[in-house]
């Protein structure tokens, strides 16, 4: 049993002291060259995390700095390079720039104060189309004030700004003030990892296999989040290797509440576990915590309209090295080839890479995106629905070839009902059989 502990965890062969990036509130700072997007960020954070020059276009990538933003909690500042730089380099900015409106919880339209425009209307436009909420900030109002009519038709549409003179830290307590008054509700009210699942004294086992690439002493931080969720919710965690699952189930006086485990090991656990004890997967776990569960099923659903020759996207938030028989790379497109009777043409990306063009793609799938906050798995999720491409993750993926797919989604009714709809319809395929394949690679699966 896994109990309150003052060591930290390790993850990435660091100690877990710090709140993960994928947790933390992402607030993005957009706005022309020179408008003092880093002098706004150092004063926040009251430190010099950008650097400030008169020379315009001073910062060249996005500039993340994580801190606690009392009372939020834990946030990530992103500092964006202008929108407006020029030049092919500029280009390359801009289009970093842009991934970060993507990944942004709140968004931040930093404007010098005597100016207002189009530009400025297509940086809350491209907000607002991704329901990002906005916060304007009319920097250096001590050489001109606001434009009276950009503030009577922000006033007209409720958005609010605030007057900012950043270098002398002027109005930023007021932009605190606003921030924490502002805060997206989704935010406040995030979806808990496994707490709704189970009650207080429960047992919950969770199945974790030792990766080939884990080095020693580490836990991929998925199973330190599941670990710390249900502490949180005071449920008992049992933590074994998949060999070791059949002992922990003899020797518990009561059956577990749910049995979670890593996706590759899902047919043996499955095997192993009672057919009336729960039973999903870390990356189905976070394909609700991190996205949009049932939208994710029915983008596994199109596995049975796959055939031979069709190309898939396979996305991964971690930019990990890959192994020789890494997850993502060799086991999926194999796995899924055997599926549909024929090889398939496979790209993939990694980070915070995502193509903007997906027409070319039957289908998308997604690693578990503990890297990526949610918002910016939405934003994928969001930009499949719009090219009309089904998206699904490793987890379901995995479930469904093995034909265990409404046993992986028996701890969430909406989904699986998602699912027996599709079922009931007689399109729902056979899984296949996967068998003597060591596991590896580091990530969510």
């Amino acid at each position: 049993m896994i109990a309150s502990s003052p060591i930290s965890l390790l993850w990435g062969g660091q100690i877990m002291k710090a709140t993960p990036k994928g947790n933390r509130l992402h607030i993005g700072l957009f706005g022309r060259r020179n408008v003092g997007k880093s002098s706004l960020l150092n004063a926040l954070t009251r430190q010099q995390a950008s650097i400030v020059s008169e020379v315009a276009g001073t910062t060249t990538d996005p500039v993340e700095k994580p801190m606690e933003l009392l009372p939020i909690g834990p946030v990530l500042f992103i500092d964006t390079a202008g929108i407006d730089d020029l030049g092919a380099l500029g280009g390359i900015r801009v289009q970093r720039t842009r991934q970060v409106f993507d990944r942004s919880d709140l968004g931040i339209v930093v404007v010098e104060a005597g100016e207002w425009s189009e530009f400025e209307e297509g940086i809350l436009a491209e907000l607002l189309s991704r329901r990002v909420p906005p916060l304007v900030v009319f920097n250096k109002v001590d050489l001109r004030p606001p434009p009276p009519e950009a503030l009577e038709d922000l006033r007209s549409r409720g958005i609010p700004w605030v007057e900012t003179v950043a270098n002398r830290s002027l109005g930023i307590l007021e932009l605190r003030e606003a921030i924490i008054r502002f805060l997206p509700d989704e935010y406040l009210n995030a979806p808990s990892l496994l707490g709704d699942l189970i009650a207080a004294g429960q047992v919950v086992i969770l199945v974790v296999p030792i990766d080939l690439e884990a080095p020693k002493g580490r836990l991929i931080l998925p199973q330190v989040q599941a670990i710390r969720d249900l502490l949180d919710h005071d449920a008992l965690c049992v933590v074994v290797k998949e060999r070791d699952l059949p002992a922990a189930l003899d020797r518990l006086r009561t059956p577990p509440a749910l049995v979670v485990t890593d996706s590759q090991a899902f047919a043996e656990v499955a095997a192993a576990t009672p057919p009336d004890v729960l039973l999903t997967s870390f990356s189905i776990l976070f394909a609700r915590y991190k996205g949009d569960l049932p939208e994710l099923v029915r983008g596994a659903l199109a596995l049975e309209e796959l055939v031979p020759g069709d190309r898939i996207l396979i996305a991964e938030a971690c930019t990990h090295h890959p192994i020789g028989d890494d997850i993502g790379r060799v086991k999926i497109p194999r796995w899924l080839s055997q599926y549909v009777g024929g090889g398939l043409e496979c790209d993939q990306v990694s980070g915070h890479d995502f193509p903007g063009d997906l027409r070319p793609y039957r289908l998308v799938i997604h690693c578990g995106a503990c890297m990526l906050n949610r918002r910016e798995m939405l934003s994928r999720i969001l930009r499949c629905q719009r090219a009309n491409v089904p998206i699904t993750n490793y987890g379901l993926t995995i479930a469904y070839s093995l034909g265990i797919f409404e046993r992986a989604l028996s701890p969430f009714p909406e989904a699986l009902a998602v699912y027996r709809q599709f079922a009931g319809s007689g399109k729902a395929g056979r899984g296949i059989e996967v068998q003597g394949e060591e596991r590896g690679g580091p990530g969510i699966r």
